[in-house]
Protein backbone atom coordinates (compact mmCIF):
# COMPACT_ATOMS: atom_id res chain seq x y z
CA UNK A 1 0.00 0.00 0.00
CA UNK A 2 2.69 2.75 1.16
CA UNK A 3 4.80 1.96 -2.04
CA UNK A 4 1.43 2.26 -4.39
CA UNK A 5 0.75 5.11 -2.93
CA UNK A 6 4.52 6.80 -3.72
CA UNK A 7 3.85 5.49 -7.09
CA UNK A 8 0.17 7.31 -7.83
CA UNK A 9 2.12 10.51 -6.47
CA UNK A 10 5.16 10.38 -8.82
CA UNK A 11 2.73 10.21 -11.52
CA UNK A 12 0.83 12.71 -10.31
CA UNK A 13 3.35 14.69 -8.96
CA UNK A 14 5.87 13.81 -11.88
CA UNK A 15 6.23 18.04 -13.08
CA UNK A 16 6.69 18.94 -9.99
CA UNK A 17 9.32 16.44 -8.38
CA UNK A 18 11.17 16.65 -11.94
CA UNK A 19 11.92 20.41 -10.81
CA UNK A 20 13.73 18.57 -7.50
CA UNK A 21 15.36 16.14 -9.16
CA UNK A 22 16.86 18.96 -11.44
CA UNK A 23 17.71 21.26 -8.77
CA UNK A 24 19.64 17.99 -6.91
CA UNK A 25 21.24 17.46 -9.98
CA UNK A 26 22.80 20.72 -10.92
CA UNK A 27 23.91 20.93 -6.64
CA UNK A 28 25.24 18.05 -7.20
CA UNK A 29 26.91 18.30 -10.35
CA UNK A 30 28.57 21.22 -9.45
CA UNK A 31 29.71 19.76 -6.10
CA UNK A 32 30.94 16.74 -8.07
CA UNK A 33 33.28 18.69 -10.62
CA UNK A 34 34.54 21.28 -7.82
CA UNK A 35 35.72 17.85 -5.20
CA UNK A 36 37.23 16.29 -8.06
CA UNK A 37 39.06 19.25 -9.04
CA UNK A 38 40.41 20.12 -5.65
CA UNK A 39 41.01 16.35 -5.12
CA UNK A 40 43.41 16.40 -8.74
CA UNK A 41 44.66 20.13 -8.15
CA UNK A 42 47.60 19.44 -5.85
CA UNK A 43 49.11 17.60 -8.62
CA UNK A 44 47.82 20.31 -11.23
CA UNK A 45 48.99 22.78 -10.07
CA UNK A 46 52.60 22.06 -8.57
CA UNK A 47 52.82 21.13 -12.49
CA UNK A 48 52.00 24.23 -13.52
CA UNK A 49 54.35 25.66 -10.88
CA UNK A 50 57.23 23.97 -12.00
CA UNK A 51 57.62 26.10 -14.97
CA UNK A 52 58.71 28.67 -12.78
CA UNK A 53 61.88 27.13 -12.04
CA UNK A 54 63.73 24.31 -9.23
CA UNK A 55 62.48 24.16 -5.71
CA UNK A 56 65.51 22.71 -4.36
CA UNK A 57 69.33 23.30 -4.98
CA UNK A 58 71.81 20.43 -4.52
CA UNK A 59 75.49 21.77 -3.44
CA UNK A 60 78.39 20.14 -2.38
CA UNK A 61 78.62 20.03 1.35
CA UNK A 62 81.87 21.72 2.38
CA UNK A 63 81.01 24.52 -0.23
CA UNK A 64 77.68 25.07 1.16
CA UNK A 65 79.29 24.92 5.14
CA UNK A 66 81.86 28.15 3.97
CA UNK A 67 79.12 29.59 2.64
CA UNK A 68 76.90 29.57 5.25
CA UNK A 69 79.10 29.67 7.73
CA UNK A 70 81.33 32.68 6.38
CA UNK A 71 78.82 34.38 4.17
CA UNK A 72 81.80 33.77 1.18
CA UNK A 73 80.06 34.07 -2.23
CA UNK A 74 81.04 31.36 -5.01
CA UNK A 75 83.93 33.41 -6.27
CA UNK A 76 85.48 33.48 -3.07
CA UNK A 77 84.21 29.69 -2.04
CA UNK A 78 86.92 26.95 -2.64
CA UNK A 79 86.20 24.71 -5.63
CA UNK A 80 83.97 21.49 -4.43
CA UNK A 81 82.55 19.51 -6.49
CA UNK A 82 79.55 16.47 -7.27
CA UNK A 83 79.82 13.90 -9.47
CA UNK A 84 78.28 13.73 -12.99
CA UNK A 85 78.03 10.27 -12.58
CA UNK A 86 75.77 10.59 -9.15
CA UNK A 87 72.48 12.39 -11.01
CA UNK A 88 70.45 9.54 -11.65
CA UNK A 89 70.05 8.51 -7.79
CA UNK A 90 67.97 11.53 -7.49
CA UNK A 91 65.21 8.78 -9.02
CA UNK A 92 65.77 6.34 -6.95
CA UNK A 93 64.84 7.98 -3.92
CA UNK A 94 61.08 7.14 -2.08
CA UNK A 95 59.57 10.23 -4.17
CA UNK A 96 61.09 9.70 -7.20
CA UNK A 97 57.92 10.07 -8.96
CA UNK A 98 57.32 13.57 -7.79
CA UNK A 99 60.93 14.82 -9.13
CA UNK A 100 59.78 15.98 -12.61
CA UNK A 101 62.92 17.26 -13.91
CA UNK A 102 66.58 18.11 -13.03
CA UNK A 103 69.81 19.93 -14.58
CA UNK A 104 73.14 20.11 -13.32
CA UNK A 105 75.66 23.10 -13.59
CA UNK A 106 79.27 23.66 -14.09
CA UNK A 107 80.58 26.76 -14.13
CA UNK A 108 84.06 28.67 -14.49
CA UNK A 109 85.67 31.36 -16.36
CA UNK A 110 86.86 30.91 -19.90
CA UNK A 111 89.32 32.88 -22.21
CA UNK A 112 88.11 33.62 -25.25
CA UNK A 113 90.70 34.06 -28.29
CA UNK A 114 90.48 37.61 -28.28
CA UNK A 115 91.72 37.93 -24.95
CA UNK A 116 88.13 38.41 -23.47
CA UNK A 117 87.34 36.31 -20.32
CA UNK A 118 83.31 35.35 -19.93
CA UNK A 119 81.87 33.21 -17.52
CA UNK A 120 81.02 30.19 -18.92
CA UNK A 121 78.23 27.26 -17.58
CA UNK A 122 77.59 23.91 -18.28
CA UNK A 123 74.17 21.89 -18.47
CA UNK A 124 72.13 19.59 -19.73
CA UNK A 125 68.96 21.18 -22.12
CA UNK A 126 67.93 18.29 -23.30
CA UNK A 127 69.27 15.13 -22.04
CA UNK A 128 68.07 11.84 -22.27
CA UNK A 129 69.50 9.73 -19.39
CA UNK A 130 69.44 5.82 -18.56
CA UNK A 131 68.84 6.03 -14.93
CA UNK A 132 70.12 3.10 -12.41
CA UNK A 133 66.53 1.23 -12.66
CA UNK A 134 67.03 0.40 -16.02
CA UNK A 135 64.25 3.47 -17.10
CA UNK A 136 65.26 6.46 -19.37
CA UNK A 137 64.55 9.63 -18.03
CA UNK A 138 64.06 13.11 -20.29
CA UNK A 139 65.76 16.62 -18.71
CA UNK A 140 66.94 19.40 -18.40
CA UNK A 141 67.18 23.03 -18.50
CA UNK A 142 64.41 23.13 -21.16
CA UNK A 143 62.02 21.61 -18.43
CA UNK A 144 62.78 24.19 -15.70
CA UNK A 145 63.40 27.42 -17.26
CA UNK A 146 60.40 27.78 -19.53
CA UNK A 147 60.41 31.41 -19.24
CA UNK A 148 63.94 32.23 -20.86
CA UNK A 149 63.39 33.87 -24.42
CA UNK A 150 65.58 32.18 -26.81
CA UNK A 151 66.48 34.38 -30.03
CA UNK A 152 67.28 31.35 -32.09
CA UNK A 153 67.28 27.85 -31.34
CA UNK A 154 68.29 26.01 -28.18
CA UNK A 155 71.04 23.88 -28.27
CA UNK A 156 71.28 20.11 -29.12
CA UNK A 157 73.80 17.56 -28.02
CA UNK A 158 74.24 16.61 -31.71
CA UNK A 159 76.11 19.88 -32.23
CA UNK A 160 78.22 19.95 -29.10
CA UNK A 161 79.59 22.91 -29.70
CA UNK A 162 76.53 25.01 -29.67
CA UNK A 163 75.49 27.46 -27.19
CA UNK A 164 73.53 29.81 -26.14
CA UNK A 165 74.91 33.62 -25.54
CA UNK A 166 73.32 35.59 -22.93
CA UNK A 167 71.78 38.84 -24.41
CA UNK A 168 73.52 41.39 -22.41
CA UNK A 169 77.23 39.46 -23.17
CA UNK A 170 75.95 39.22 -26.79
CA UNK A 171 76.13 42.66 -26.83
CA UNK A 172 79.25 43.32 -25.84
CA UNK A 173 81.21 40.67 -27.85
CA UNK A 174 78.88 42.15 -30.88
CA UNK A 175 77.76 37.95 -31.76
CA UNK A 176 74.37 36.90 -33.46
CA UNK A 177 73.30 33.97 -33.88
CA UNK A 178 75.44 31.50 -36.06
CA UNK A 179 78.49 33.10 -34.86
CA UNK A 180 81.57 31.15 -34.06
CA UNK A 181 83.64 31.82 -30.89
CA UNK A 182 87.06 31.01 -30.68
CA UNK A 183 88.46 30.24 -27.69
CA UNK A 184 91.44 28.60 -25.43
CA UNK A 185 90.34 25.50 -23.41
CA UNK A 186 92.58 24.85 -19.95
CA UNK A 187 94.85 22.71 -21.54
CA UNK A 188 96.29 25.24 -24.22
CA UNK A 189 93.90 23.98 -26.89
CA UNK A 190 91.76 26.22 -29.11
CA UNK A 191 88.52 25.27 -30.01
CA UNK A 192 85.31 27.28 -30.99
CA UNK A 193 81.74 27.56 -29.62
CA UNK A 194 78.77 27.92 -32.28
CA UNK A 195 76.25 30.31 -31.41
CA UNK A 196 72.60 28.82 -31.69
CA UNK A 197 70.56 31.08 -29.87
CA UNK A 198 70.61 34.26 -27.84
CA UNK A 199 69.32 34.12 -24.70
CA UNK A 200 67.44 36.48 -22.15
CA UNK A 201 66.00 35.28 -18.69
CA UNK A 202 66.70 38.48 -16.37
CA UNK A 203 69.74 36.48 -13.94
CA UNK A 204 72.70 35.34 -14.43
CA UNK A 205 72.62 33.79 -17.35
CA UNK A 206 72.12 37.39 -19.31
CA UNK A 207 75.93 37.70 -19.39
CA UNK A 208 77.27 34.19 -19.52
CA UNK A 209 77.95 31.48 -22.32
CA UNK A 210 75.87 28.29 -21.48
CA UNK A 211 77.23 25.19 -23.13
CA UNK A 212 76.34 21.57 -22.87
CA UNK A 213 77.93 19.86 -20.04
CA UNK A 214 80.62 17.43 -21.78
CA UNK A 215 81.67 20.11 -23.93
CA UNK A 216 82.15 22.70 -20.95
CA UNK A 217 83.71 20.06 -18.62
CA UNK A 218 86.29 19.33 -21.37
CA UNK A 219 87.26 23.06 -21.82
CA UNK A 220 87.46 23.85 -18.20
CA UNK A 221 89.82 20.57 -17.42
CA UNK A 222 86.88 19.32 -15.28
CA UNK A 223 85.44 15.89 -16.57
CA UNK A 224 83.16 14.22 -14.75
CA UNK A 225 82.53 17.17 -12.23
CA UNK A 226 79.76 19.05 -11.84
CA UNK A 227 78.75 22.48 -8.93
CA UNK A 228 74.94 21.92 -8.49
CA UNK A 229 71.92 20.06 -9.04
CA UNK A 230 68.95 22.19 -9.58
CA UNK A 231 65.87 19.73 -9.06
CA UNK A 232 62.06 20.58 -9.84
CA UNK A 233 59.77 18.49 -7.51
CA UNK A 234 56.18 18.05 -6.76
CA UNK A 235 55.86 18.66 -3.10
CA UNK A 236 52.71 18.79 -0.42
CA UNK A 237 52.58 22.34 1.48
CA UNK A 238 54.64 22.26 4.34
CA UNK A 239 52.78 22.24 8.04
CA UNK A 240 54.39 22.49 11.46
CA UNK A 241 55.71 18.77 11.23
CA UNK A 242 57.50 20.06 8.11
CA UNK A 243 58.71 22.91 9.76
CA UNK A 244 59.89 21.27 13.02
CA UNK A 245 61.26 18.61 10.54
CA UNK A 246 63.58 21.66 8.70
CA UNK A 247 64.97 22.95 11.98
CA UNK A 248 66.08 19.06 12.58
CA UNK A 249 64.63 15.72 11.56
CA UNK A 250 66.18 13.98 14.83
CA UNK A 251 63.89 16.39 17.44
CA UNK A 252 60.63 14.00 15.40
CA UNK A 253 59.76 11.12 17.46
CA UNK A 254 59.61 7.73 15.65
CA UNK A 255 56.24 8.23 14.38
CA UNK A 256 56.51 11.83 13.70
CA UNK A 257 59.46 10.84 11.51
CA UNK A 258 57.42 8.26 9.79
CA UNK A 259 55.03 10.59 8.50
CA UNK A 260 57.23 13.32 7.44
CA UNK A 261 59.67 11.03 6.23
CA UNK A 262 56.65 9.08 3.52
CA UNK A 263 54.94 12.86 2.63
CA UNK A 264 56.38 14.85 -0.31
CA UNK A 265 57.12 17.72 2.26
CA UNK A 266 59.93 19.71 -0.26
CA UNK A 267 62.33 19.31 3.46
CA UNK A 268 61.69 15.50 3.49
CA UNK A 269 62.51 15.35 -0.20
CA UNK A 270 65.42 17.32 0.09
CA UNK A 271 66.46 15.13 3.05
CA UNK A 272 66.99 11.62 1.12
CA UNK A 273 68.17 13.39 -1.88
CA UNK A 274 71.31 13.99 0.64
CA UNK A 275 70.74 10.14 1.47
CA UNK A 276 71.62 8.95 -1.95
CA UNK A 277 74.27 11.55 -3.57
CA UNK A 278 76.69 11.16 -1.37
CA UNK A 279 78.77 14.86 0.07
CA UNK A 280 75.90 16.97 -1.07
CA UNK A 281 73.59 18.91 0.54
CA UNK A 282 69.93 19.82 -0.80
CA UNK A 283 68.60 23.02 -0.17
CA UNK A 284 64.94 24.29 -0.68
CA UNK A 285 64.37 26.94 -2.19
CA UNK A 286 61.66 28.38 0.43
CA UNK A 287 60.42 30.99 -1.21
CA UNK A 288 59.25 28.78 -4.51
CA UNK A 289 58.30 25.76 -2.33
CA UNK A 290 56.34 27.87 0.73
CA UNK A 291 54.39 30.55 -2.81
CA UNK A 292 53.21 26.60 -3.93
CA UNK A 293 51.52 25.54 -0.49
CA UNK A 294 49.74 29.29 -0.44
CA UNK A 295 48.62 29.03 -3.69
CA UNK A 296 47.55 25.60 -3.33
CA UNK A 297 45.82 25.77 0.23
CA UNK A 298 43.74 28.96 -1.75
CA UNK A 299 42.90 26.93 -5.14
CA UNK A 300 41.36 24.37 -2.79
CA UNK A 301 40.25 26.75 -0.66
CA UNK A 302 38.21 28.18 -3.48
CA UNK A 303 36.98 25.37 -4.80
CA UNK A 304 35.45 24.11 -1.30
CA UNK A 305 33.67 27.70 -1.08
CA UNK A 306 32.10 26.92 -4.43
CA UNK A 307 31.00 23.62 -3.30
CA UNK A 308 29.37 24.68 -0.63
CA UNK A 309 27.58 27.71 -2.31
CA UNK A 310 26.00 25.71 -5.35
CA UNK A 311 24.73 23.28 -2.35
CA UNK A 312 22.97 26.09 -0.31
CA UNK A 313 21.47 27.23 -3.74
CA UNK A 314 20.05 23.81 -4.34
CA UNK A 315 19.20 23.63 -0.93
CA UNK A 316 16.69 26.85 -0.87
CA UNK A 317 15.90 25.29 -4.51
CA UNK A 318 14.56 22.47 -2.89
CA UNK A 319 13.30 23.86 -0.01
CA UNK A 320 10.64 26.13 -2.10
CA UNK A 321 9.92 23.36 -4.60
CA UNK A 322 9.17 21.31 -2.20
CA UNK A 323 6.94 23.95 0.59
CA UNK A 324 4.82 24.41 -3.08
CA UNK A 325 4.43 20.76 -3.42
CA UNK A 326 3.16 20.21 -0.08
CA UNK A 327 1.11 23.66 -0.32
CA UNK A 328 -0.33 22.00 -3.55
CA UNK A 329 -1.19 18.73 -1.87
CA UNK A 330 -2.83 20.12 1.73
CA UNK A 331 -5.85 18.69 0.95
CA UNK A 332 -4.70 15.15 0.12
CA UNK A 333 -1.92 14.99 2.88
CA UNK A 334 -5.53 16.30 4.86
CA UNK A 335 -7.47 13.29 4.19
CA UNK A 336 -4.36 10.94 5.10
CA UNK A 337 -4.50 12.65 8.75
CA UNK A 338 -8.37 11.97 8.53
CA UNK A 339 -8.32 8.51 7.57
CA UNK A 340 -5.97 7.95 10.76
CA UNK A 341 -2.50 8.67 8.83
CA UNK A 342 -0.17 9.66 12.08
CA UNK A 343 2.15 12.55 11.64
CA UNK A 344 5.10 10.51 11.52
CA UNK A 345 3.83 8.27 8.25
CA UNK A 346 2.62 11.15 6.77
CA UNK A 347 6.69 12.69 6.78
CA UNK A 348 7.83 9.23 6.33
CA UNK A 349 5.66 9.16 2.88
CA UNK A 350 6.58 12.71 2.03
CA UNK A 351 10.06 12.55 2.84
CA UNK A 352 10.65 9.42 0.86
CA UNK A 353 9.13 10.44 -2.71
CA UNK A 354 11.41 13.27 -1.94
CA UNK A 355 14.50 11.31 -1.30
CA UNK A 356 13.83 9.08 -4.32
CA UNK A 357 13.86 12.00 -6.91
CA UNK A 358 17.05 13.59 -5.04
CA UNK A 359 19.14 10.55 -5.79
CA UNK A 360 17.51 9.91 -9.43
CA UNK A 361 18.60 13.67 -9.47
CA UNK A 362 22.10 13.11 -7.88
CA UNK A 363 23.32 10.13 -10.07
CA UNK A 364 22.71 12.31 -13.18
CA UNK A 365 24.37 15.36 -11.29
CA UNK A 366 26.84 13.21 -10.69
CA UNK A 367 27.78 11.83 -14.23
CA UNK A 368 27.33 15.57 -15.99
CA UNK A 369 29.62 16.41 -12.80
CA UNK A 370 32.60 14.27 -14.23
CA UNK A 371 31.64 15.72 -17.52
CA UNK A 372 32.04 19.22 -15.96
CA UNK A 373 35.42 18.31 -14.34
CA UNK A 374 37.35 17.21 -17.24
CA UNK A 375 35.99 20.97 -19.21
CA UNK A 376 37.81 22.67 -16.25
CA UNK A 377 40.83 20.40 -16.46
CA UNK A 378 41.23 20.62 -20.19
CA UNK A 379 40.45 24.61 -20.58
CA UNK A 380 42.45 25.41 -17.33
CA UNK A 381 45.63 22.63 -17.10
CA UNK A 382 45.49 21.01 -20.39
CA UNK A 383 44.74 17.32 -18.87
CA UNK A 384 42.19 15.11 -17.89
CA UNK A 385 41.06 15.36 -14.15
CA UNK A 386 41.65 11.86 -12.11
CA UNK A 387 38.20 10.38 -10.83
CA UNK A 388 38.39 10.04 -7.36
CA UNK A 389 35.90 7.49 -6.20
CA UNK A 390 36.28 8.99 -2.25
CA UNK A 391 34.08 11.82 -3.86
CA UNK A 392 31.02 9.09 -3.70
CA UNK A 393 30.23 8.31 -0.32
CA UNK A 394 31.18 12.19 0.28
CA UNK A 395 28.45 13.70 -2.14
CA UNK A 396 25.75 11.22 -0.98
CA UNK A 397 25.85 12.46 2.29
CA UNK A 398 25.48 16.40 0.64
CA UNK A 399 23.07 15.06 -1.06
CA UNK A 400 20.79 13.77 2.28
CA UNK A 401 21.82 16.76 4.19
CA UNK A 402 21.05 18.94 1.05
CA UNK A 403 17.20 17.31 0.68
CA UNK A 404 17.11 17.05 4.63
CA UNK A 405 17.59 20.44 5.11
CA UNK A 406 15.43 21.87 1.84
CA UNK A 407 12.38 19.50 3.21
CA UNK A 408 12.24 20.97 6.99
CA UNK A 409 10.46 24.00 6.58
CA UNK A 410 7.89 21.42 4.24
CA UNK A 411 7.93 19.40 7.16
CA UNK A 412 7.25 21.71 9.36
CA UNK A 413 3.99 22.95 7.53
CA UNK A 414 3.04 19.43 7.27
CA UNK A 415 3.12 18.67 10.87
CA UNK A 416 0.91 21.81 11.69
CA UNK A 417 -1.80 20.95 8.84
CA UNK A 418 -5.04 20.67 10.48
CA UNK A 419 -7.30 17.94 8.74
CA UNK A 420 -10.69 19.51 9.27
CA UNK A 421 -9.31 22.91 7.96
CA UNK A 422 -8.01 22.17 4.97
CA UNK A 423 -10.92 19.75 3.46
CA UNK A 424 -12.92 22.82 4.23
CA UNK A 425 -11.27 24.58 1.96
CA UNK A 426 -10.04 26.99 4.60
Amino acid sequence: MFWQMVKGTVLRQGRQLLFVALTAALGISLATAMLNVMFDVGEKVNQELKAFGANITVTAKNASILKDIYGLDDSETPKEFLKEADIGKLKTIFWTNNIVAFSPHLTGSLKLANGETVLLSGTWFDHLMKLPTGDEFSTGEQYLKSWWKVEGTWPKETVPEGVLVGKNLAQKLKVTVGSRLPYICQDGIKAEFLVTGIVSGGGEEDGQIVGQLPMVQQALGMIGKINTINVSAITTPENELARRAAENPKSLSLKEYEIWYCTAYVGSIAYQIEEVIGNSVARPVRQIAESEGRILDKTQLLMLLITILSLLSATMGVSNLVSANIMERSKELGLLKALGATDRSVVILVLTEIFMTGLLGGIAGYCAGLGFAQIIGQAVFGSSIAVNLMVIPILICLLFLMLLLGSLPAIRSLLGLQPAIVLHGR
